[in-house]
């Protein structure tokens, strides 16, 4: 073993086992299926905060993100762009209602127990369609994270691209296996603090290097000029307006995504949110901008020109050069903190899902607490496998699948979400028929192509019209939820 990968191994190994350590810590907490899906809604503004933002940001933050960037410039500003927005209007408009409406709707603890909850679904569909949904698509997500991780393990340390997998996957298992979403949520926490330090002190040293600011702003401008210019491609091609579009439509996935919506549910006290929204921002602001710059002076750091999936390797590849091995492995650390703390969360919503909303509701309704966080550790377990499965392919690009993945819970959940908070008419059947027309068109859509138009936007529109054409169909919801509905306005306003 060489010196460099010495003393990389040596600061992942501290990393590994302090996260470790914290699913053992939590393990004898979580007793009961609301402490390991919901973390007994006692998070602080903080860890809400950095927890929601560190589960959103996977690895492409510090892969996919910096790799379009390298190779397209400030075109990946639109995401970024993006991004913002829609993070911004998720903590502004839906935090603290949903906080509200789903402990006022019978303490639901899951989407698909809201969703039952506030349109007092007895025929359990909502819960089921929501829950297949929920399986589908984070299996794709889930998948990204996965591929991330051995992309991580075999770019530092050579090793074949399977056990990098394997190794990425099951650290994630171990401590989500044994901790629930408390442990998941204080690692997230700590991590989302890593990754956006890391973010911002690998360009900023590569640049120093380079000669500062203006020299490599100057030494971009030589390499290709439209590199600054985001409404031109490289190649100084105009960018289409469904381009833009598509970039920008990113952020309208923020409201469907349950991984992040769930922290939103989780937060001590509503009063805090507006506090937790300004951690939030900066945090987001901040890590967006530093990771689209990675890319950019990744291309006049780095004398190799990186090609295909490789691209996605940049922040890895200029921290090798840049730092000391112990270093190294540190900021590096960063990268796998993005992969855990997304996909631990994804998998503890996938196995709240599975537990709550299929096995209670449709195998064994009387299930104890300890029998469902036994099936919600058991779910973690079979979907990451499956997921690894998903993963095995190294010239997958992370950017690619999360778009994917994003799309299908943006366009599926987002409406349904935004419209059940905000208006008192829709129905049951309203917030069915947006479920599947939103998860079915990006399904259908993705496949097909059509227009080169991202597939989120038009399952976000259509599912937003099947719900409304829907519910003004069917009869007016019941006087109490109605007024459950009225009950929540009240305590927000």
């Amino acid at each position: 073993m060489s010196g460099h990968n010495f003393g990389i191994i040596s600061a992942f190994l501290l990393y590994l086992v302090f996260f470790i350590s914290l699913g053992i810590i939590y393990y004898k907490k979580e007793s009961n299926l609301s402490d390991y899906v919901l973390g007994g809604r006692q998070l602080n503004p903080w860890v809400t905060s950095m927890s929601a933002e560190a589960s959103d940001m996977s690895g492409w933050m510090l892969m996919g993100l910096p790799g379009f960037a390298y190779t397209s410039g400030m075109e990946a500003a639109w995401i970024a762009l993006g991004l913002a927005l829609g993070t911004y209007a998720n903590w502004k408009f839906i935090a603290k209602r949903l906080r509200h409406y789903t402990q006022i709707a019978n303490d639901s603890l899951t989407l698909p127990d809201y969703f039952q909850n506030r349109f007092r679904d007895k025929s359990h569909i909502l819960r089921v369609v929501s829950a297949i949904f929920i399986f589908i698509f984070f299996l794709i997500y889930t998948s990204s994270g996965f591929v991330a991780g051995g992309k991580l393990f075999h770019t530092v340390f050579g090793l074949p691209y399977f056990w990098s997998l394997i190794i990425s996957a099951s650290v994630v298992v171990f401590y989500t296996f044994l901790g629930g979403f408390t442990a998941v949520c204080w690692a997230d926490f700590c991590q989302g603090i890593l990754m956006f330090f890391a973010v911002l002190i690998v360009p900023l040293t590569a640049m120093q290097y380079v000669g500062g600011f203006s020299a490599t702003i100057s030494a971009l401008n030589s390499i290709n000029a439209e590199f600054f210019n985001p409404f031109t491609t490289p190649q100084g091609k105009q960018i289409s307006l469904i381009s833009i579009i598509s970039l920008m439509a990113w952020g309208l996935g923020y409201f469907g995504q349950p991984h992040i919506l769930v922290r939103f549910m989780a937060i001590r006290s509503a009063a805090e949110i507006k506090q937790a929204t300004r951690f939030a921002m900066t945090w987001v602001v901040g890590s967006l901008a530093a990771a689209v710059f990675v890319g950019m002076v990744g291309r006049v750091y780095l004398p190799e020109v990186l090609s295909g999936s490789a691209v996605e390797t940049v922040f890895m590849v200029m921290t090798n050069k840049l730092f000391s091995s112990f270093f190294a492995g540190i900021i590096l650390s960063a990268i796998l903190a993005a992969i855990m703390s997304t996909a631990s969360s994804q998998l503890l919503v996938t196995a709240s899902a599975v537990s709550q909303d299929f096995y209670q509701v449709l195998i064994r309704k009387n299930a104890s607490q300890a029998e469902l966080v036994w099936v919600s550790r058991w779910t973690v377990v079979l979907v990451s496998v499956l997921s690894i499965i998903l993963a095995l392919n190294p010239n997958s690009l992370v950017l690619d699948i999360v778009a994917y993945a994003w799309a299908g819970f943006g366009a599926a959940f987002g409406p349904t979400i935004v419209m059940s908070l905000f208006w008192r008419r829709m129905t049951l059947l309203g917030a069915s028929a947006g479920i599947i027309v939103g998860g079915v068109t990006v399904l259908i859509w993705k496949h097909f192509g059509w227009l080169g138009l991202y597939e989120i936007v038009p399952g976000f529109i259509l599912s937003s019209i099947a719900i409304y054409v829907v519910s003004l169909l069917d009869k007016e919801p019941s006087t109490e939820i109605q007024r459950e509905f009225d009950q929540v306005n009240n305590e927000v306003a």
